[in-house]
């Protein structure tokens, strides 16, 4: 018995060794930063995270401001904002209907849809590569194919191509070329429903589309044959107090205009066209 006593300290010497973390596995896992880098760092930090938080704002406000409820209305740009301008820019707010000036009447030189002499007249300034005179484009025609408006419109399409839209002015010399046939509206049409496709060539496919005698086209367009009347167009709808497109001057009953707000839904367009008669 007395021999067995003095091995059970050293055992248990061992166990309590084993069992105590040693200094090494105390100190914890990390490095351990000054107060002044620590400072510095939460500083960077913060500022990373409220510019990751600003450029969300900033893109939902440029992605909402782009449709402005169906209203858009692409401005033309200043001299120094010509070269810069993207094709489609935002838009800004249309100008006020105070600021319509002198309105040229319509004559036989306009293209007309409907009537003539109609109780209510739209005289719509647009550009072929507007994506927003695209847009407005269908709401104008189906103004025209309601029946409570039937027989009681004109409508007057003018040119006013915006000098940052490469391609809007071709178009317009391509369907006045198509006007020179008799198929103004039908061109017109095809262009504003294929935008993406504005091109020398898909010019004269819409012509052989439309049964257009091609050299006669092909002549008319490489000329720019009616480049003037399209110059015209744009100086009268600056006299108007046309300032971007689609910019479109109701003339009501009474001789009273109004100035659509751009691209407008079809009821706000409804509501006016009412209130001009």
């Amino acid at each position: 018995m007395m021999h067995d006593e003095p091995n059970a300290m050293p055992q248990e010497s061992a166990q309590m060794h084993h069992s105590r973390p040693s200094s090494m596995e105390a100190k914890p896992a990390g490095i351990t930063l000054s107060p002044k880098a620590s400072f510095i760092l939460g500083l960077v930090g913060g500022v990373m995270v409220l510019c990751t938080i600003g450029f969300v704002v900033l893109l939902c406000i440029m992605l909402r401001g782009g449709q402005l409820g169906g209203s858009a209305y692409v401005p033309t740009p200043s001299p120094s904002q010509v070269a810069a301008a993207p094709s489609g820019a935002a838009p800004s707010k249309a100008a006020p209907t105070d600021a319509i000036g002198t309105v040229g009447p319509v004559t036989s030189a306009d293209h007309v849809r409907g009537v003539k002499n109609g109780q209510v007249t739209l005289i719509e300034w647009s550009d072929f590569q507007c994506p927003y005179c695209g847009r407005f484009h269908p709401t104008m025609q189906q103004l025209m194919n309601d029946p409570d408006f039937k027989g009681k419109l004109t409508w007057a399409y003018r040119h006013y191509p915006l000098s940052f839209h490469p391609n809007a002015t071709p178009a317009a010399n391509a369907a006045e070329c198509a006007s020179a046939q008799g198929k103004f509206w039908e061109f017109a049409d095809e262009l504003f429903g294929n935008q993406d496709s504005l091109s020398d060539a898909y010019y004269g496919q819409v012509a052989d589309k439309l049964g257009l005698n091609r050299k006669n086209f092909d002549s008319c367009y490489a000329a720019k044959k009616y480049q003037s009347v399209i110059t015209a167009d744009q100086a009268a709808g600056t006299t108007a107090g046309i300032t971007g497109t689609p910019g479109t001057i109701i003339i009501g009953k009474d001789g009273k205009k109004q100035l659509v707000p751009g691209a407008v839904p079809y009821e706000t367009l409804k509501q006016m066209v009412q209130s001009a008669m």
